[in-house]
């Protein structure tokens, strides 16, 4: 905190009420710290941060490594930023491909509710504003409603399906309105609701807002001849007493103006009844839609951005064993599976120097795109990935590029067997992540798996605990011995499209397919399976037998192949504590190591002592350091106070030997005195107790604060 101007410092001084005066202890020693230099404020800012602790070498080399560093943190930079877009371009896909076919059935009761109402009175837009005598038939006073259940415990993930519902409908001619339930508050009551929808549809919305306007805006031309859709996208967190009123307004105008309903319900379809009246509920001409569950949306993602060679992007056992754990902890919400997707991906290639090499992965020629960026390689980054844990024979560009030839191969048939194995195994509900998570463990080396496997898969089922962890895979072997013909030999035709690149294992597929198409597989299905004599039972051993002659040759994780490092993130650590966290001893370590953080070179110096140029807040948390449970206020004040005064008494030293001794005696440096001190300090100790590190004192002990965050 730099001193206030000498005109002020008697007024900062002695104006100090918002703060609470200290009352002084008895003398004590104040340990010293060490000499400090200030920090040059006044120096040009370079671009390169690492410029103030630059090691002793050459000129020349030293440009050159700080050039090279920045061109490739840039390459990294650019190499991310196109990852991340081709994953999220291919999860909106995905998304929107699952949600088409509920948006297509929204549509479709869209015109037939339009059609119906169509057939009971053909209006002329004439007619819509003139007055006629209300209605007691109830049924031509029905709002025609289509209750989305979503099955989400979080509404993050129905903002994006309704917004596309919203834009899918609007595509096909439907006029759209879109209200939150915060529109839908008692605060804002049925007029601050209706008027939200007035202004999502005419241009200039009157000052007084009723029915009327809105069906002046409907009787012109281009708007004639449409219904009106009202989307609500979170129907329980309404106020049911406003969305009630809603209802019953709009049902006395539904004659004339074709207002529709689609309401988004989270948990149940009982909800509406728990939250609207019985009044408002027969004003409603319901109909039940259902999402796809989150479980489904799940396996779609991972099998297109995980499973599939999407990006070249992919993360190692522990970290989707992480990723799964976050999804459920969250209650299955999509988005937070997709957070913890994107900050593996950014926290790769911002920490892996090599990962720019990952675009080469989804190129039509990769070999040629490796060869471009390894030959200009700087010699550091040669040198780490010739450190590279999983590096042993690569020396030179061409061994590397053969090796990540063989990389990308041999992911290819990786993730064409692991869809194989999901697709046996999603008769028997196992989920595409349970199999990923078990077929990336570099645990269990396939390519030398012993043949007792089977065996042990068959005693893993039985219950016995065998020690293998790949429970999920066992299970679908076992699932593959039981299926029915007719869906085996489906299996086994979605298992020819997977492994179309692989020739030798495809020609045994085929072959397996014309045995169970045979006439003796056809004459087999009348017979009993219970017989293990007839060809159903044969057929499904090949079929088991084949998959485990795959599994053993091709289902080789990642992190079992060199050069894993340049595509595969696996610091599940760093990952952990950006999502889970802990903020309390976050902010605590941020503020004992303020000096690297803020790069500056004075408080470096000081070694173990604190510096009197450090923020305030991270003083106390250094001295705080030196105590237990409790503080003693007074104590941790006059440690405080040694080291400011020490400050500026060294500032004092410093100019009284300057050589412009006049010019310093002209505009002399104030020093701080002792109600300033106080003030900083109880300052210091309020941001301490907002952050979470510190509680108050009590009533019953005022001299004492206890601390809260331990641990360096």
């Amino acid at each position: 905190m730099s001193p206030p101007p000498c005109d002020a410092l008697p007024t900062a001084a002695n104006n100090i009420q918002p703060f609470l005066v200290l009352h002084k202890a008895a003398a004590s020693s104040v340990p010293s710290s060490r000499s400090q230099r200030q920090i040059q404020t006044s120096q040009p800012s370079s671009p390169n941060r690492k410029s103030a602790n630059r090691c002793r070498q050459p000129a020349g080399e030293e440009c050159e490594d700080e050039g090279d560093s920045e061109l490739y943190e840039q390459l990294r930079a650019e190499a991310f930023h196109r990852t991340w877009s081709k994953i999220q371009s291919t999860i909106d896909e995905v998304l929107r491909a699952i949600n088409l076919k509920l948006f297509d059935q929204v549509l479709q009761w869209a015109k037939e509710s339009f059609a119906s109402a169509h057939a009971i009175t053909k209006k002329h837009h004439t007619e819509v504003q003139q007055p006629y005598p209300l209605l007691t038939d109830v049924i031509c006073r029905r709002i025609p409603t289509v209750f989305v259940l979503t099955k989400n415990a979080e509404f993050v993930d129905d903002i994006t399906t309704f917004h596309d519902l919203a834009g899918h409908m609007k595509s096909n001619g439907c006029h759209i309105v879109k209200l939150s339930a915060a529109e839908l508050s008692a605060k804002h009551g049925v007029g601050g609701c209706f008027r939200s929808l007035l202004g999502q549809l005419l241009s200039d919305v009157p000052d007084v807002a009723d029915v009327s306007a809105l069906a002046s805006w409907y009787c012109e031309a281009e708007n004639f001849d449409q219904p009106i859709i009202v989307i609500i996208d979170d129907l329980e967190q309404c106020s049911g007493d406003v969305l009630g009123e809603f209802v019953m307004m709009l049902s006395e105008w539904v004659f004339k103006i074709p207002v529709f309903f689609v309401m988004g319900i989270a948990t149940t379809l009982d909800a509406p009844k728990k939250l609207l009246s019985s009044e408002a509920l027969q004003r409603l001409e319901p109909c039940k839609l259902t999402l796809g569950s989150p479980s489904d949306r799940l396996n779609a993602l991972v099998e297109a951005v995980l499973v599939k060679p999407c990006a070249g992007f992919c993360i190692s056992h522990e970290v989707a064993l992480f990723v799964r754990n976050y999804f459920f902890r969250h209650d299955g919400t999509i988005t937070s599976f997709i957070t913890a997707l994107k900050l593996a991906c950014s926290k790769h290639f911002s920490m892996e120097p090599l990962s720019f090499l990952c675009l080469g992965m989804v190129e039509e020629d990769s070999e040629e795109f490796w060869h471009d960026k390894l030959e200009s390689l700087p010699q550091t980054i040669w040198k780490h990935a010739f450190d590279l844990p999983s590096n042993k024979n690569a020396r030179n560009s061409c061994n590397m590029v053969e090796g990540l030839s063989r990389l990308l191969k041999s992911q290819k048939d990786w993730s064409s067997v692991l869809l194989c194995l999901y697709e046996a195994g999603r008769h028997d509900k196992v989920q595409l992540l349970d199999i990923f998570c078990e077929a990336a463990s570099p645990d269990w080396q396939t390519e030398n798996a012993p043949d007792s496997y089977l065996f042990a898969s068959k005693v893993a089922l039985l219950g016995v605990k065998s020690g293998s962890a790949r429970r999920f895979i066992a299970q679908v072997m076992n699932t593959i011995r039981y299926l029915p013909t007719e869906i085996l030999l489906h299996v086994l035709e979605v298992w020819s499209i997977h492994l179309k690149g692989m020739s030798e294992i495809n020609d045994r597929v085929k072959e397996l397919r014309s045995k169970g198409c045979g006439a003796d597989s056809v004459r087999a299905k009348r017979k009993s399976t219970a017989n293990t004599g007839n060809g159903v039972v044969l057929i499904n051993e090949e079929a088991a037998a084949l998959l485990q002659d795959v599994i053993r040759k091709y289902l080789v994780p990642a992190e079992c192949l060199p050069f894993h490092e340049i595509v595969c993130f696996k610091n599940v650590d760093i990952l952990r504590s950006a999502l889970i966290g802990n903020p309390r001893r976050m902010i605590q370590l941020d503020l004992l190591r303020s000096q690297s953080h803020l790069k500056c070179s004075c408080c470096s110096r000081s070694g173990a002592a604190v510096s009197g140029s450090l923020h305030d807040t991270s003083i106390l948390c250094s001295l705080a350091q030196e105590y237990g449970d409790m503080i003693n206020l007074h104590d941790w004040y006059t440690a405080f106070e040694g080291i400011i005064k020490s400050t500026n008494s060294k500032a004092k030293g410093k100019s009284c030997s300057s050589p412009s001794k006049k010019k310093k005696k002209s505009n002399p440096t104030p020093l701080e005195g002792d109600g300033m001190i106080q003030a900083r300090f109880c300052s210091a100790v309020t941001e301490m107790q907002v952050t979470g590190l510190v509680r108050m004192p009590s009533k019953r002990r005022p001299d004492l604060v206890q601390r809260i965050a331990f641990g360096p």
